[in-house]
C-alpha cells in the first residue's frame, strides 16, 4: 500500500495545564504498571492492574478514586495469572475484564472477570495451542463478546486473535503465521462499519509488523506491512479511530530519526505518517493514543523529552505534535501505555518506573478541557 510522509514541526505547550502524581507505588500495592492500564469504571473510579508487585510479587488489581486514593483489590498468586500487562474492560454489567499474561493453570496466561469489590473468576487459561501470553487488554464488541490477542502461541507459534464469551467458552478466530504478521501485543478497536482492527509487534512482508483488520466473522485481511524506514517499524500500542474513518496509531522506532512515529491508515490501507518523533520531543512511543474532547489526539513516549524519561504530547488530526510534559523521574518516567481522559476532562495514566519509590505512578494531567 501506497505510504507518504508528512513533515511537521513540533511546538511545546503554551496553554495552562497542571501535571499532578496521584499514587507512587512501593511494591506492596503494586510495581510497574504498563501498557494501557486505566479505565474509568461505571462509578467514576479508575481501575487498573501492574505487572509486578503485591502481596505474591506477581502483579496486582487496583481501584483509586480521582482524587488518587488507591485499594488493591487483588493479588495475583500464579494460579489465578501473573504478571498482567495490560489493563482492565468494564462491561455494562459493572464487571471488569482482563488478561494475564502469565501464569493461570498451565502457565501460558489467563482470562479473568473480577468485581469493583475485588471478587475474581477465573474464565479461562491458555494451553499454547489456543494462544499464550495474552499482552493485550480485552474490548467488547457490538455483539455482546469479547475479542482480544495473545502474543504467542496459536496453530504456527505468532500469536492469535480469539473471541470469548463473558461467561469463558473460547474461541480461536485465527492464527497467524508470519506473513500475515506476528507477536501482537495491542488491544483491537472496532470501527464504525463494526470490523475490528489491529497491530502486530513483527511479521509480514518485511517482518517488521503490520496492520490488520478482522470481521466478527473471523476474515482476516492484512492492511499494511511496515519495513520502509520512514513509516515506523515494529507497532505495539492499539489503534484508535478519528474522524472520516480513519485509525490513527504510533510506533516504537523507525521514522526519519529512528525515534518512532504517529501514522494514520485509511480502512483501505494507505498509511501516512504524521509525525516522526526527534528524541527532544519523546522517543518510543509504546502505548495508544486517545482522542480527547478537543478533536485532537493525545498520547505518551516512553523515553525522550527533556530529561529522557518520557513525555506526554498532543498532536492534530494532520500531524502537528506539541509536546504537555516531559517526565523527571519525580513525578514518575517511562510511561508505557497510553492515556485515558476522564469524566472530569483531566487526563489520567501511568508511568512504569520513577515516582518515590521507583516502582512506577500513577498521574493526572489536566489542561483546561472539557469531558467528552
Amino acid at each position: 500500500m501506497a505510504v507518504a510522509l508528512i513533515g511537521v514541526a513540533t511546538s511545546i505547550a503554551a496553554h495552562a495545564q497542571t501535571f499532578t502524581t496521584l499514587v507512587n507505588f512501593n511494591g506492596t500495592n503494586g510495581f510497574g504498571p504498563l501498557y494501557e492500564s486505566l479505565v474509568q469504571g461505571m462509578d467514576g473510579n479508575f481501575y487498573g492492574t501492574t505487572s509486578g508487585g503485591g502481596a505474591s510479587h506477581l502483579g496486582t488489581i487496583f481501584v483509586m478514586t480521582p482524587q488518587g486514593v488507591l485499594n488493591t483489590l487483588d493479588s495475583f498468586n500464579g494460579t489465578d495469572g501473573g504478571y498482567p500487562y495490560a489493563g482492565l474492560m468494564p462491561a455494562p454489567n459493572g464487571l471488569l475484564y482482563g488478561t494475564a499474561s502469565y501464569q493461570g493453570a498451565n502457565g501460558y496466561g489467563a482470562i479473568f472477570r473480577i468485581t469493583p469489590g475485588g471478587e475474581l473468576s477465573m474464565l479461562h487459561s491458555f494451553s499454547s495451542t489456543d494462544g499464550a501470553y495474552p499482552y493485550a487488554p480485552l474490548v467488547r464488541a457490538v455483539n455482546g463478546m469479547l475479542y482480544s490477542t495473545t502474543h504467542e502461541g496459536g496453530a504456527s507459534g505468532g500469536g492469535t486473535i480469539f473471541q470469548i464469551t463473558p461467561t469463558g467458552t473460547l474461541t480461536t478466530l485465527h492464527s497467524f503465521s508470519g506473513k500475515d504478521g506476528a507477536l501482537p501485543c495491542a488491544a483491537l478497536v472496532q470501527g464504525a462499519n463494526g470490523i475490528l482492527y489491529g497491530t502486530t509487534q513483527s511479521g509480514g512482508t518485511h517482518d517488521h509488523g503490520t496492520i490488520y483488520s478482522i470481521a466478527l466473522s473471523g476474515a482476516f485481511t492484512t492492511l499494511y506491512s511496515f519495513g520502509a524506514i520512514p513509516d515506523g517499524l515494529a507497532p505495539q500500542g492499539a489503534l484508535v479511530e478519528g474522524a472520516g474513518g480513519n485509525l490513527y496509531g504510533a510506533t516504537p522506532s523507525g521514522g526519519a530519526g529512528g525515534y518512532g512515529t504517529v501514522f494514520r491508515i485509511t480502512p483501505a490501507g494507505i498509511l501516512t505518517t504524521l509525525h516522526s518523533f526527534e528524541n527532544t520531543d519523546g522517543s518510543q512511543p509504546y502505548g495508544a493514543l486517545v482522542e480527547g474532547s478537543d478533536g485532537n489526539f493525545y498520547g505518551t513516549t516512553f523515553a525522550g523529552g527533556a530529561n529522557g524519561d518520557g513525555t506526554i504530547f498532543q498532536m492534530t488530526p494532520v500531524g502537528t505534535l506539541t509536546t504537555l510534559h516531559s517526565f523527571d523521574g519525580a513525578g514518575g518516567s517511562l510511561p508505557a501505555g497510553g492515556l485515558v481522559q476522564g469524566a472530569d476532562g483531566s487526563f489520567y495514566g501511568t508511568a512504569s518506573a520513577g515516582g518515590a519509590n521507583g516502582a512506577g505512578t500513577v498521574f493526572r494531567l489536566s489542561i483546561g478541557l472539557g469531558p467528552k
